[in-house]
């Protein structure tokens, strides 16, 4: 255990072995590339997306950053009940990071579930997360209600820049937007309530102006199917213009790797503005919809600009914005905006917030803890840790 938890862990476990309701507590040891039946299972059962056996080794067995390790570095933890039933899970993903000179390494968590019985028991995930002395700094950035309370008792702190609790947002189809609202929102006034509401959602779009999308020059923008060589040039471009900020690592090979299965599955749009012949700036948009209301989503991912400016952003989405409404995509979300920096007012996104803070950080050694504390050093994206992933 960490020395310097102020919170007590070993006291917060004492009141879970307390509590009559919870079964036995269960064993914590490392996760193995053989859980995966068992793993997959327990995410099934709790509303999660269980990926498929050689994409989940993927994050590991082809991740670049785990291939420098050697495989010195566990793949994540699991609580395993008297009967050897894996009843908890926390994925553990190594990334790569640079920040003032210096290549960190990140520990993203992965898909954090317990079984029901044995949720008093979750935060014994967490300790074995927090107590690993391999990464440099801890990132969690798709973390909800439940577990923001778990973070905090590890001191994990909100990342200090952007609205990571609201999202701005665009309908690209109002149709199916309506009808995956009332499914969520609604059920049980079924869907013939979808046209009235779609009518409405229109009108309000358009006497606001967001209906042609505008504000940009989309013939600037060229679409590529896979990241070249390019990338790795304005990589390294990008890393030494910007050594004072905390930035994942973007070169050719960590991209491929990053978005492989989103190319293969048709799911990404990367979008590219050259000037003489080299990337000046690219964005990335995933497609990550919600299967259980029917919503089709595409988001932003991220960004990056040579010249810094978020100028390029606008044409980029307006881009995006059309191919959505060829496509029949209801949305386009932006998670994690910063209102005085990404500057698209001109393209009037609307708003929502989210039910947590979803980005979450902690550093390891203390001068690096003050270092980041400076919400200048910091910038942020849905690329970050396991989000896109």
């Amino acid at each position: 255990m960490r020395p310097e938890d102020p919170r007590g862990i070993r006291g917060a476990i004492g009141l879970m072995e307390a509590n009559k309701k919870s079964a036995p507590r269960p064993r914590v040891r490392e996760a193995s590339f053989e859980d995966y039946p068992q793993i997959a299972s327990l995410e099934c059962r709790y509303g999660l997306e269980a990926k498929a056996s050689e994409e989940w080794r993927h994050l590991w067995i082809n991740n670049p950053v785990y291939a420098e390790l050697r495989g010195d570095w566990p793949i994540g933890w699991v609580l395993e009940s008297e009967d050897r039933r894996i009843v908890g899970y926390l994925g553990n993903i190594p990334l790569g990071y640079q920040f003032q000179g210096r290549k960190l390494v990140a520990a993203a968590t992965y898909a954090w579930v317990v079984d029901s019985p044995y949720r008093s028991y979750s935060i014994l995930l967490p300790d074995r997360y927090f107590d690993q002395t391999s990464a440099d700094v801890y990132l969690s950035t798709t973390v909800n209600p439940q577990s923001s309370k778990a973070f905090s008792i590890f001191n994990s702190s909100p990342v200090p820049v952007g609205a990571w609790d609201r999202a701005a947002f665009w309908i690209t189809n109002h149709q199916g937007f309506a009808s995956s609202w009332i499914a969520m929102q609604a059920p049980s006034l079924g869907g013939f309530l979808s046209y009235p509401l779609s009518a409405a959602l229109w009108t309000t779009d358009l006497l606001a102006g967001r209906v042609l999308g505008g504000g940009g020059k989309p013939m600037e923008v060229e679409p590529c199917a896979d990241f070249d060589g390019r990338f790795d040039a304005f990589w390294e471009v990008l890393r030494k213009r910007n050594s004072h900020l905390l930035l994942g690592v973007r070169t050719r090979e960590a991209l491929a790797w990053h978005f492989k299965y989103a190319i293969l599955k048709e799911a990404v749009w990367i979008l590219t503005v050259t000037h003489a012949s080299e990337l000046a700036a690219y964005a990335i948009f995933c497609r990550q919809d919600n299967p259980r209301f029917g919503l089709k989503r595409m988001r932003l991912i991220d960004f990056q600009a040579l010249d810094g400016s978020r100028a390029l952003l606008l044409p980029m989405l307006a881009w995006a914005l059309k191919r959505c409404r060829q496509e029949g995509i209801h949305m386009l979300e932006h998670l994690g905006f910063c209102p005085r920096r990404d500057g698209y007012k001109d393209l009037r996104p609307r708003r929502r917030r989210l039910p947590s803070w979803l980005y979450f950080y902690k550093a390891r050694d203390r001068s690096l803890a003050q270092s980041l504390a400076s919400p200048e050093v910091w910038n942020p994206s849905w690329f970050d840790g396991d989000a896109s992933l």
